[in-house]
């Protein structure tokens, strides 16, 4: 059985936001521009994408 999966990428600058949204983004991998990541789809990882979700957008959902 495939876990699901979706695919997350960084759309905005985490310049100038509070320090809890930089280190979301960090916890997910995500630090720069147009990166992508691809993270198992478990509801700590929706919290916090939901948390920034001004910063990244859901490209893609596997499984």
């Amino acid at each position: 059985m495939a876990k699901k999966t979706i695919v997350i990428q960084q759309v905005a600058s985490a310049a100038r936001r509070p320090a809890i949204q930089t280190a979301t983004l960090k916890g997910l991998g995500l630090n720069k521009l147009r990166r992508t990541r691809e993270l198992e789809d478990t509801p700590s990882v929706r919290g916090m994408v939901n948390k920034i979700s001004h910063l990244v957008r859901i490209v893609e959902e596997r499984g």
